[in-house]
C-alpha cells in the first residue's frame, strides 16, 4: 500500500505518469526504505493510466462487493426455536464485554499512549 500511496501522492504532486525513482524519493523522506521489485509492480501496473479512471474502476467494484452487516441481520432474522433469546443473549454478552474492557484501561499504570 505504501507504493501505491506514494504513486497518487506523486500524481497528485503533477507527474503525469511517475517512475520509481519519484516513489523512492516521496518513501525515503518519511524514512521508508524502498523495495525495488514491488515498487516497480506498482509503476508498471500503473503505467499509461490515468489515476482518476483507476480509481473509478476501484470504487465500481467496491460497489459490488457485500456489507458485513448483511449477513448478521439475515442470521438473527432467521426463524428458530428460541430465536427471540438469541440476540437478547448476543446483546448481555456485549454489554459485558465492553464493562471488561473499561476495567482493563485502568491497568496502564497511570501512563497513557498519548501523555
Amino acid at each position: 500500500m505504501r507504493y501505491v500511496a506514494a504513486y497518487l501522492l506523486s500524481a497528485l504532486g503533477g507527474k503525469e505518469n511517475p517512475t520509481g525513482s519519484d516513489i523512492k524519493k516521496i518513501l525515503e523522506s518519511v524514512g521508508i526504505e524502498a523495495d525495488e521489485t514491488r515498487m516497480q509492480k506498482v509503476v508498471s501496473e500503473l503505467s499509461g493510466k490515468s489515476v482518476e479512471d483507476v480509481i473509478a474502476q476501484g470504487y465500481s467494484k467496491l460497489a459490488s462487493m457485500p456489507a458485513g452487516g448483511a449477513v448478521a441481520v439475515a442470521a438473527s432474522g432467521a426463524p428458530a426455536a428460541g430465536g427471540a433469546a438469541a440476540p437478547a443473549a448476543a446483546a448481555e454478552e456485549k454489554k459485558e464485554e465492553k464493562k471488561e474492557e473499561s476495567e482493563e484501561s485502568d491497568d496502564d499504570m497511570g501512563f497513557g499512549l498519548f501523555d
